[in-house]
């Protein structure tokens, strides 16, 4: 919580006689204090336990600098949707603010919620930044598990989409680190032209790839108004149905059912393999998910580190850029790639790890695929269903450049 609990004077903090250094009353420095209690102890933790390991310090109260020590939460909520609702344009509020790793406690803090205000709370939260369960020590328990069919396989599904979404995450967290850049922003980030957007608080990007569109109350039904560029195309990420904008719709959803639309002319990058934890997913592969733009290309990114200690800051990283264009997808490695020592043995450690299946969205008949790797070529499987066509296994590494050349007939305009 970091911060006086004293909740029952009229200051709603430490009494007004109780001063800090030049006399000032603590409410003046109420967030600043939690703000300083957050690098002390973050400073702390990395002097005492393990000087090369990141420490992981979770505070409530935060203040401009906070993003430097550790994730913050939103306080104490309602299991209403309300605040569920309300969520969303905390969270945005923060990224825009500089307070990236942010989230609000999923469920609701304060309160029962019923499975089914739960189960959407899940499905919007695997989409925070910082993503938790959290609750009172009154209320009733709420584990998934206790909840019974079908909600705890659809809170299961929730959280498998978040594990699979971690390596894009981990991407956009190292772009936000040194760009400043929200993880999740409001729509009039990426649409400053675009006023009719000003006001939206319900959908919002993930990045610049993803527009999530959130189920926010107990309706069935979904009216979706947003006015997008008309040069602009989407795809369903579950369906990979297109839409192109303005997108002006009415999904009829089951609970099961959420929507999320990638951005056409994107790469994303995820880890299908259904873990215990992000740890036992290290050396897993990677699948490649690309969703084509009206003129064939697509451009994304992929950052890779140990997640634990900070040999990154000497070189120890995977840092890639992809692209493809002309039918060709290239792996190159970034311009802020660097040659160390630590880079080597990290390289070395991830050496085994390779792209297990390249999905290309918005694409007909492609015929063959071949691979263009350290001097050599090869063949491999190619799959198609509809306008989605699989690469299968082409078992390139991701440290390495590469290229993989597809033989299409027709591209979805």
């Amino acid at each position: 919580m970091n911060e006086p609990s004293v909740f029952n004077g009229p200051e709603i903090t430490m009494d007004k006689d109780a001063l800090h250094h030049g006399g000032w009353e603590h409410r003046h420095v109420h967030n600043l204090n939690g703000m300083l209690y957050h690098k002390a102890t973050a400073d702390g933790l990395r002097a005492r336990e393990a000087p090369n390991l990141r420490p992981f310090v979770l505070s409530r109260s935060y203040f401009a600098g906070s993003q430097r020590y550790g994730a913050v939460w939103t306080g104490d909520n309602t299991a209403d949707w309300e605040h569920l609702r309300a969520s969303i344009p905390m969270v945005l509020s923060n990224n825009v603010a500089g307070i990236h790793f942010v989230g609000a406690d999923v469920g609701g803090f304060f309160g029962n919620p019923g499975p089914d205000l739960l189960t959407r709370w899940y499905q919007l939260g695997v989409w925070y930044p910082f993503f938790r369960a959290h609750a009172h020590l009154d209320t009733r328990r709420r584990e998934p598990w206790l909840l019974g069919e079908p909600y705890v396989s659809l809170i299961r599904a929730a959280v498998r989409q978040r594990y699979r979404l971690l390596p894009h995450l981990y991407t956009l967290f190292r772009e936000s680190s040194l760009t400043g850049m929200p993880l999740v922003r409001p729509l009039w980030v990426e649409f400053p032209r675009l006023p009719a957007l000003f006001a939206e608080d319900r959908a919002f990007m993930l990045g610049s790839s993803i527009l999530v569109v959130p189920v926010t109350d107990a309706a069935t039904t979904q009216e979706v108004a947003l006015p997008l560029p008309a040069d602009e195309l989407w795809y369903d990420m579950h369906t990979h149905e297109s839409f192109a904008g303005p997108i002006q719709r009415r999904f009829e959803l089951g609970l099961a059912d959420t929507l999320a639309f990638a951005r056409a002319g994107s790469i994303i990058c995820t880890r299908e393999r259904p873990r215990r934890s992000s740890a036992l997913m290290r050396h897993d592969p990677f699948t490649l998910h690309i969703y084509l733009s009206r003129a064939a290309d697509a451009t994304g990114s992929l950052y890779v580190d140990d997640g634990e200690s900070y040999a990154y800051e000497q070189g120890a990283f995977i840092e890639r850029n992809l692209a493809f264009a002309n039918g060709t997808l290239t792996s190159r490695a970034s311009t802020r790639s660097v040659t160390s020592p630590e880079q080597a043995a990290f390289a070395q450690s991830m050496a085994a790890v390779r792209v297990e299946r390249v999905v290309v969205v918005g694409i007909h008949d492609l015929t063959t695929a071949s691979i263009s790797e350290g001097g050599s070529v090869r063949r491999v499987d190619v799959s198609c269903s509809g306008a989605t066509c699989v690469v299968r296994d082409p078992a390139v590494r991701i440290g390495d450049d590469w290229d993989i050349v597809l033989d299409f007939i027709y591209i979805q305009k």
